[in-house]
């Protein structure tokens, strides 16, 4: 058994779940002993949320959600790899989710990490260097279209993560391409708390 929601009723409700948020009147849902027990043999998210690591950019609270609503999965500044696609495609496939988040954030320090790099020529050490690289396209095409901010960048970087995933996995652009499943790229704001669209695969 998967969620009957439609992506276009996923986004809805995480949209929903942001604005409470927003607005101070978040109401925690799923979070009782009765939620935890439901969920014991069996689990149905209605979205994945594949965001940075930054621990101000907790999914579920920010989507005021609760146990069970979201598969959530986290590197610094976004950064696919394999085993998050196979994460990504396990709940798409197996799980059956409608919805795919791709969740960053303003001043993100990996992506002002990549944008250090290019300045500098410095590359920095062990996998932190990894991570760099693999924003760095991001910084530069978003330098290409005259934006210097980091912020810019940052929304590049959503994007070009959105498309990167749906041309790399061969499940997910299926799902997509049947309706199943929408892939869409978020910025959210740290003062704020919004979270806003920027990119998107598939019918909303």
């Amino acid at each position: 058994m998967t969620t009957n929601l439609t992506p276009a009723e996923a986004w809805k409700k995480l949209l929903e779940g942001n604005d409470r948020f927003v607005s101070g009147t978040s109401v925690h849902p799923n979070q009782d002993a009765a939620r935890r027990s439901s969920l014991v043999n069996e689990q149905h998210p209605f979205a994945i949320i594949f965001g940075c690591s930054d621990s101000r950019l907790a999914a579920e609270i920010i989507f005021d959600l609760g146990l069970g609503d979201a598969f959530v999965v986290r590197t610094a500044g976004h950064v696919l790899d394999e085993a998050v696609v196979g994460s990504l495609e396990y709940g798409v496939d197996v799980l059956g989710v409608p919805l795919i988040v791709i969740l960053g954030h303003d001043s993100c320090g990996a992506v002002t990490a990549a944008r250090d790099t290019v300045d500098t020529g410095e590359m920095p050490r062990g996998g932190i260097r990894d991570l760099v690289e693999r924003i760095t396209p991001s910084v530069l095409a978003a330098r290409r279209a005259g934006k210097e901010n980091i912020n810019d960048m940052v929304v590049e970087n959503v994007r070009q993560s959105s498309e990167r995933l749906v041309d790399s996995s061969r499940a997910i652009s299926e799902a997509v391409a049947a309706g199943r499943t929408a892939v869409v790229g978020v910025a959210y704001s740290l003062a704020e708390g919004r979270a806003d669209l920027v990119a998107g695969h598939g019918a909303l």
